[in-house]
């Protein structure tokens, strides 16, 4: 099977079992004497959290150990954990199995997108990552909408069973990425502080807090907007996720241009660009299909975003691969729950329109940073 294809799905089964409990809490609830849909949500916390410690203390030894070995047992781990998820007799066992596909995913995110920039063609670095972030389209786009299908339809334990199938066979796969692995490269045994002294690494995280931060802040409460203000059907709420990951995946043919023009050329328009789509949803917030269709604008630039800061970061030292991309996954999981919890007082008192407009000046980090030559030491 094809590497890339392969490191897609790796993607867009870890991102998946991130994105689905929200949407089947109350299913899942339904199963648990005494527990509602916000009790669930506990698991899913647990699994940020697992993930998290994992991303800081795990991933770095993924660097000696060896990427694809650590993506294959890391993707075995979280099938235990989905399949664990699946049979959980009560809502203890249920958040054990979540923290341990965290533990997992806090390994294979990074695992992923180092092994990315190992098999890359040089030259095409950045369309063969956007490649690999459309995983998390389909985690978007079949994951969640098929799995909230599943679990109304059938039941909300088939989903687990089926993404545990699944990422069963990923894992096989997975062992034939080693003959496309290049070897010429010694990897270093290090940890995240020793990461952390690396020439560029502070001002490439700054903007991957400040852009996950805008992100997580805006979309924790997407739904509760467009359920409580513009009091539309829950099928709505679906659709705005479904045009996120729409656009996500449509955007990936431009990612060849980021090749062609250099990082550092296309960065300041890109984060330029985000800043404008922030502002477009709070212009949109008042009308339900205009929001639904910003959406599509959101989920493009996104895209490219991420690329130029996974690209940027993988590229930055080769040899602590995992390491970096480990402290990345930290600070994505440390920036979902800022933004959550800083921008849910402003939601309850100014609304969906304001905490976009603090979204995009959320960004500014980030386009400052990509206007700094200095901080582009892999251009």
């Amino acid at each position: 099977m094809n590497p890339i294809l392969l490191l897609t799905l790796s993607i867009g089964i870890i991102g998946s079992n991130s994105l689905v409990l929200s949407p089947i809490a109350g299913e899942v609830a339904l199963s648990y004497d005494n527990r509602s849909a916000s009790d669930i949500l506990i698991a899913s916390a647990l699994y940020g959290i697992a993930t998290a410690i994992s991303a800081l203390i795990l991933a770095p030894q993924a660097d000696s150990y060896g990427l694809r070995k650590s993506l294959f047992w890391s993707l075995i781990a979280a099938t235990v954990g989905l399949s664990a998820s699946a049979l959980a007799p009560s809502l203890i066992f249920l958040c054990i199995s979540q923290s341990l596909i965290g533990l997992a995913a806090g390994v294979a995110l990074p695992a992923t997108y180092g092994l990315a920039a190992e098999i890359a063609t040089k030259g095409r670095e950045s369309e063969t990552m956007g490649k690999v972030l459309t995983g998390w389209t389909l985690s978007l786009v079949i994951g969640v909408t098929l799995s909230a299908l599943i679990a109304d339809w059938l039941h909300w334990r088939i989903v687990f069973l089926s993404m545990a199938l699944i990422s069963g066979v990923i894992a096989i796969f997975v062992k034939t990425i080693a003959r496309h692995e290049k070897h010429i490269i010694k990897f270093k045994k290090t940890s995240p502080l020793t990461a952390l002294y690396i020439p560029g690494i502070s001002g490439a995280l700054i903007s991957v807090a400040a852009f996950m931060t805008a992100f997580y802040g805006l979309y924790s409460f997407l739904g509760a907007h467009m359920q409580t203000t513009l009091v539309v059907p829950t099928s709505y709420i679906g659709l705005a996720s479904l045009a996120y990951g729409i656009g996500f995946g449509l955007i990936t043919p431009i990612d060849r241009f980021i090749d062609q023009y250099g990082p550092h050329r296309v960065a300041p328009l890109v984060f330029t660009t985000m800043i404008a789509a922030y502002g477009l949803l709070s212009i949109a917030s008042g009308t339900a299909y205009i929001l639904i269709l910003s959406c599509v604008v959101w989920g493009g630039v996104n895209h490219l975003g991420l690329n130029l800061l996974v690209g940027r970061l993988t590229a930055i030292d080769p040899t602590q691969r995992a390491s970096i991309m480990g402290l990345y996954s930290a600070v994505t999981y440390a920036s979902m729950f800022i933004g959550a919890t800083a921008f849910k007082p402003i939601f309850d008192y100014y609304g969906f329109a304001v905490i976009a407009i603090l979204s995009a000046i959320c960004i500014v980090p980030a386009l400052w940073n990509s206007l700094r030559p200095t901080l582009h030491p892999a251009d």
